[in-house]
């Protein structure tokens, strides 16, 4: 099997040194065939090394993906839960050596699903919180939606002089 191991940490003050080394331990051990991919990133946004890796497994270029801990690899439930389902669909092993999951075994096939109900009723409790703050808010009278020019236009004009507005000196 060909495994592709990914490390991350948050910050650049951080090294995924620790996390390298129980996998590249691990993969070892199980005779795996491995490639260490390590993410340094601070940005909250972006993971080019994860999109890489997740690329690499779509082209079937590896069997699976070894990390350190489940939220190494997902920033949010849901994240996590849409990739592990394309990844277990694909015939994608995913294992957490932490929490001593492998989602390739039916036990790990069955925590997949469990995680995606979960994230499914976390998505629901939002909705429907959302659903009745914008009621409340409706009932108070308040305008819902995005404001339209002319209104962004007054509120600009409340907030500022005219004159400031056209570039004019006061």
């Amino acid at each position: 099997m060909k495994i592709a191991i990914y490390c991350r940490v948050s910050t650049d003050e951080q090294t995924t040194l620790n996390q390298e080394i129980r996998l590249v331990e691990y993969a070892k051990r199980m005779n795996w065939e491995y490639e260490v991919f390590n993410e340094v990133e601070s940005s909250r946004k972006t993971r080019p090394i994860k999109a890489k890796v997740l690329d690499l497994l779509r082209k079937k270029e590896f069997n699976g993906v070894l990390v350190y801990k489940m939220d190494r690899w997902g920033r949010s439930l849901s994240e996590l839960i849409l990739e592990l389902t394309e990844l277990n669909n694909k015939g994608i092993a995913f294992i957490s050596y932490s929490e001593n999951l492998d989602f390739g075994s039916p036990a790990g096939r069955l925590m997949i699903n469990l995680l995606a109900s979960f994230a499914e009723f976390e998505r629901d409790l939002i909705r429907q919180r959302t659903m009745e703050g914008l009621n409340r808010a409706k009932k108070e009278g308040k305008k819902l939606g995005r404001p339209s020019k002319s209104d962004l236009k007054l509120r600009m004009e409340k907030s500022y002089p005219v004159n400031l507005l056209k570039n004019e000196i006061a």
